[in-house]
């Protein structure tokens, strides 16, 4: 079974984020800021991550350079999710090394065909 990690400061976001992803069948665990996030990843390292761009303590631009940054969690793949949409924002995230960008609002089937086609690709 496919293993999702979900990192996102806001609440609400993260239980929709979640229980979209464990309606398609996959197994979800969460962390609301980025360095519990990078912790839970060091100690189970996901299949993919889903991680909110603008977070307090440590931004998911910086959890992506850290994942990217440690050959453990190098190749996992990374799906920014976030409400910054603007065409320099997408750029940061993919120079900080992220396989994908979803803007909110975003749709359940559209998230779920992301993870899946992402999953796809590097299995």
């Amino acid at each position: 079974m496919t293993w999702v990690l979900v990192v996102d400061d806001d609440p609400t976001v993260l239980e929709i984020v979640e229980t979209v992803l464990r309606s398609g069948g996959l197994d979800v665990a969460t962390s609301r800021n980025g360095r519990d996030g990078l912790r839970a990843a060091h100690e189970h390292v996901p299949d993919i991550a889903v991680l909110d761009v603008t977070m307090p303590d440590m931004t998911g631009l910086e959890m992506c350079r850290a994942l990217r940054d440690d050959a453990e969690t190098a190749n996992v793949p990374i799906i920014l999710l976030t409400g910054r949409g603007q065409w320099l924002d997408v750029a940061s995230g993919f120079d900080a090394g992220a396989d994908d960008y979803l803007v909110k609002p975003f749709t359940a089937q559209d998230l779920l065909t992301r993870v899946e086609a992402l999953t796809a690709q590097h299995f």
